[in-house]
This record gives C-alpha cells, structure tokens and sequence, in this order.
C-alpha cells in the first residue's frame, strides 16, 4: 500500500491517523500542508517522511520562485527536526545541479524502495523456520514508503514459507503497533497478535525478538521506549534479537553518540498525548496466541 506519492499538482498521502477504521487518501496542494502533514503525524516513519518532503519541494518549486522558494524548503526542512531523512531528502533535493527537484525526490523514493526490498530478503533469511517474533512501533511499508524496514523481513519471511507468529505491541502514546503494523500484517495474512506494552518479557521468554523502532541519532541516542525497563529482566535477555535494518540516512552523523545534549528535541502538541485513538478494529481481528 502506498503511503506518499507525487500526484501533479500536489503530494498525496496515506493518512496514518484513520487507520485501521478507514483507509483515507489525501493531497497537500501547498507547502503548508505539506508541513501540517508531518507535524500531525498524518505522514509519519522517518522514510516516509524523507520521500515526502522531497516531494514537497519539488511541489514549493511549481508555486513559488527565489526567496520565496527558499524560505518555503526550509520551513519543510524544519517540520519534523527529530526526522534525519527529512533534513537528507529535502537537502538532497535542494543540491541538484540541473534544479529537476521531481527528478530527485523520484530517486529518493526508488532507492527507498530498492532499500527495503533488500532488507526484507536478508532480514528472512536471518529469521527461522518456525518461531515466533516481537515488534515495537511500527516499521511497515507505511512508514517507509516501500516495503517497510523490519516488517519487510517479517513478511517476506512468511511469504517464503516460514512459519512465523507475531506479537505486536500497541505503543504508546499513539498506538503505532495497534493501529499500524497489526494492520499492515493483516494484510499480508501474516499470523499476529496485539499485546500491551507490560507483558514483553513473559511473551517472548525463550523466543525471538525484533526491534522495529528505528530512531537513533549517530551511534546511541534513541528515543524512549516503553518496553526498555524490561530488558534487564534475565529471561528476556536470552532471547535472540536483530539489529535495525536502515539506509544510511536515517542515522545523523553529527553525533559521535547520544549523550550530547545538543540533539534536538521535538516539541509536540499536547494533544498527541491527551487523546487515545480507537483501537477496536485492530483487537477484533487480532489472532490468538499459536501453539508453538
């Protein structure tokens, strides 16, 4: 399912918001709504956004010219300053010598799609035969805008023959998990279950886990992650994990590590926290847990 495209006179979008109620297509027809986009979380997952605002700015080149234009891909540059893709892509964009923006952004998108085409094949081979397998967040094709990072191991592990059980959990606060990737991995018809953030640890004791978040900056600076206080646990740490899968972009070289206290820290909206999407669409037609 595609989440960003470039649709003439505008950048269509799959609104991440709606879903899993109602699958929603949008256009950002000016370079406010672009930006209003990614600041609502209507385009999220750090690739997804990257594609976009290079999408944007090939669209702010058709409306505006000079300082104008100028201003306008830096005020999309700036949406989303905790997105490195976002600062990559709309750089990337800006740096072409012939000015062919749309060209460029067509390119980021198709290396996007190259990408997570590879890391699906190499991330199934890694994965077992039978097993059963944890995701945090949400790291599907809707969040990259082609295949999806380590759900694109999960499904092309499960289109090989695999026999693989998911437990999705639901993270909070905006139910990524829940909303999104039970979604996309019923779609695949790969077998899944929604868990709440607690019990990690007593799913997955003994058996494989990946880690979808991405959301490092250089080496170690990651965002919070609800199940981390639960990695201490000595039964949980026996589980095999596997490393983030990402192109290159993701990751800003700036930062030797992630203790300097200069990185910059996304100011969001209170209402991101206040409200709790619904999530009942997701429960009902959430598997039960397998027997293996």
């Amino acid at each position: 399912m595609e989440s960003v495209w470039y649709d003439g006179d505008a950048v269509g979008y799959l609104d991440q918001r709606a879903l899993p109620q109602r699958i929603v297509r949008e256009r950002a027809s000016s370079v406010d709504e672009v930006i209003d986009a990614i600041r609502t979380l209507a385009v999220r997952g750090a690739p997804a956004i990257g594609i976009f605002g290079a999408y944007g700015v090939a669209l702010a080149a058709q409306l505006h010219s000079g300082a104008a234009f100028d201003g306008a891909a830096q005020r999309i540059r700036e949406a989303r300053p905790t997105a490195v893709n976002l600062a990559y892509a709309v750089d990337r964009v800006l740096a072409r010598a012939d000015r062919d923006y749309l060209a460029e952004a067509n390119a980021i998108h198709a290396e996007q799609r190259d990408v997570d085409a590879r890391i699906g094949r190499f991330g199934a081979e890694v994965l077992p035969r039978k097993g059963n397998v944890m995701t945090h967040c949400n790291a599907g094709p809707i969040a990259t805008g082609g295949e999806g990072t380590a759900l694109a191991a999960i499904i092309a592990a499960h289109r090989a023959g695999k026999a693989l059980h998911v437990y999705v959990d639901e993270t909070r606060p905006l139910l990524q998990g829940a909303r999104l990737t039970m979604f996309e991995l019923r779609e695949a018809g790969v077998p899944c279950t929604l868990i709440p953030i607690a019990p990690p640890p007593l799913r997955c004791s003994g058996r494989r886990s990946m880690r979808s978040s991405s959301a490092p900056i250089g080496s170690r600076a990651t965002r919070y992650r609800e199940q981390d206080r639960h990695v201490r646990r000595r039964d949980h740490r026996r589980a095999p994990r596997y490393p983030v899968l990402r192109r290159s972009s993701a990751h800003d070289v700036r930062f030797r590590h992630g203790l300097r206290m200069d990185i910059p820290i996304e100011d969001v909206r209170p209402t991101r926290f206040a409200s709790r999407p619904t999530i009942r669409p997701t429960i009902r037609h959430s598997t039960s847990r397998p027997d293996a």
